[in-house]
């Protein structure tokens, strides 16, 4: 059996956790910046963990991580 290919932009994108859930972080920091409050560009720092519903998803487009 060969090996299954992992989805390398989803690999830089994701990682694990110690318990095995997956890390990832949040969208819209990279620019228009200035009309978002300074309490959410400071929330949008911070990384969380994936959906649920998602994670088997995920898990298939990454099957060694």
């Amino acid at each position: 059996m060969p090996k299954m290919k992992t989805s390398s932009s989803a690999a830089k994108r994701f990682s694990k956790t110690g318990t095995g859930k997956l890390k990832r972080m949040k969208a819209g920091k990279q620019h228009i910046l200035t009309k978002k409050t300074t309490k959410l560009k400071r929330t949008l720092r911070k990384a969380t963990l994936v959906n649920r519903t998602t994670e088997g998803n995920m898990k298939k487009i990454l099957p060694y991580l």
